[in-house]
């Protein structure tokens, strides 16, 4: 199967006729259903997604073979994937994070700061986990046009500008 992206999760049941809980990773969380069928990570499963309302922290759904509390309840916590090809293309200066995990760091001077752990968001914007070019730690930034100015996935560099003190 071609390279899947993570684009939500179950989060359980809701109610007690089979619809779940559902996460979406996507940037309109409705979006996820237009991306059916969405698979589990090794593609063993796959469900059709009738999304049925918005709820707290998600979104209410029907997916096809979850028919009773006890389905939905069993799937809690399963990640849900869509091949790559299924994705929209982004606009310039527009990445999905999958894309950016692994990127060399480097500052505005070529020196090698670490690479790219994970894309974090609590809300506000997003942060870039860095990991230390030796491994012991991980620094934080913004991912701000101003720290951030040059995203080059071609040549799988990340140019940060940080602020003094930083590293």
């Amino acid at each position: 199967m071609a390279k899947l992206i993570c684009v939500g999760a179950i989060a359980g049941a809701y109610g007690v006729k089979g619809e779940v809980r559902l996460k979406s990773f996507t940037s309109i969380p409705e979006a996820i259903a237009n991306y059916a069928p969405l698979f589990t990570e090794k593609g063993e499963k796959k469900f059709d997604v009738v999304l049925t309302g918005e709820i707290k922290n998600g979104l209410s759904a029907r997916m096809s073979g979850i028919i009773s509390k006890e389905d939905a309840d069993n799937l809690k916590g399963t990640k849900l994937y869509v091949p790559r090809e299924r994705l929209p293309e982004l606009l310039e200066d527009e990445y999905y994070h999958t894309d950016l995990i692994g990127l060399m760091v480097q500052n505005l001077e070529g020196k090698d700061i670490g690479r790219l752990k994970s894309v974090l968001n609590h809300g506000a914007s997003d942060l870039l986990e860095i990991e230390n070019k030796t491994g012991n730690n991980t620094i934080l930034i913004p991912f701000t046009r101003k720290i951030v100015p040059k995203v080059d996935i071609k040549n799988s560099i990340v140019i940060i500008d940080p602020p003094k003190g930083l590293f």
